[in-house]
């Protein structure tokens, strides 16, 4: 009906290592979600919850299961493998009909991890099945826990970085280096804009393999990237823990700091494409 106010209807998943999912859900609501329901996966393995039932999709950060066989590996199998409780349709494929439906997915850190070993992401030429990049240890070889600097491309079709220039916003992960299957991935991946954030020097704005400003040696300092209709998001750095100025770490040093934190503006971009679409 036409004037009809649309309702943002909101999940985070959680469970089996998920450790952010309450920051997310908070960003959600800051952003003006009408419904925020944390759900643990294994109740949309059981059916008692569905997606259908939601427009956002949200992957927190974490440790699932432990990183064991690597970050989000084992995750990716339940997703892949698991089928719905008195049904033959596997989780994964609950997720693509989400998004087939017009629903948006924002993967953050162990999230970004999960959606890469799934193969939803970077879903080059629309194969959302296909695995072809991944991330890998830090080029550290331990866990970097820092605030970095993030320059948005203009040119991503990413529907959550729109107005975005540069950001700050902290990372905290073992495992954040970026890595494809191939330079002609990489290459593909440019060329088609589904960069979505790098890493850059915030004194020359340009993307930047130096560490630690590049905290974890990813290819082309690439920090997130999106599918080829932008609904989807999965990046490292973590938007939903700068939610406020006192989250960042020069806070008082900054008068200028807006009382909104930067990271908040991810997930009103979200609520607003819902909201008009």
């Amino acid at each position: 009906m036409s004037g009809m106010r649309v309702k943002v209807r909101a999940i985070v998943i959680t469970g089996y290592g998920t450790n952010c999912e309450r920051e997310m859900a908070h960003a959600a609501r800051l952003a003006k979600c009408d419904t925020v329901d944390i759900v643990h996966l294994s109740d949309l393995l059981d059916g008692s919850v569905t997606l259908k039932d939601y427009q956002f999709l949200n992957l927190p950060g974490g440790f699932l299961d432990g990183d064991n066989l690597g970050a989000a590996q084992a995750g990716a199998h339940r997703l892949k493998y698991k089928k719905i409780q008195g049904t033959n349709n596997r989780l994964i494929d609950e997720i693509q009909a989400f998004f087939e439906r017009g629903g948006i997915i924002l993967g953050i850190c162990n999230g970004f991890q999960l959606l890469v070993k799934t193969g939803l992401l970077p879903a080059i030429d629309g194969d959302y099945t296909k695995r072809c990049v991944s991330l890998t240890y830090n080029d550290s070889g331990r866990f970097e826990d820092r605030w970095v600097t993030l320059r948005a491309n203009p040119h991503s079709p990413c529907i959550f970085t729109r107005g975005i220039d540069n950001i700050e916003m902290p990372i905290r992960h073992g495992e954040g280096k970026f890595v494809t299957a191939s330079m002609d991935i990489l290459n593909r991946i440019k060329d088609n804009n589904l960069v979505a954030f790098q890493y850059i020097d915030p004194l020359t704005g340009e993307p930047t393999m130096k560490y630690p400003l590049n905290p974890n040696g990813s290819f082309d300092a690439i920090a997130g990237i999106t599918d080829p209709t932008g609904r989807i998001l999965g990046l490292m750095p973590h938007p939903e823990a700068y939610l406020h100025k006192t989250n960042h770490p020069r806070w008082k040093r900054i008068p200028s700091l807006p009382e909104d934190g930067a990271g908040i503006a991810v997930f009103k971009n979200a609520v607003s494409y819902l909201k008009e679409a």
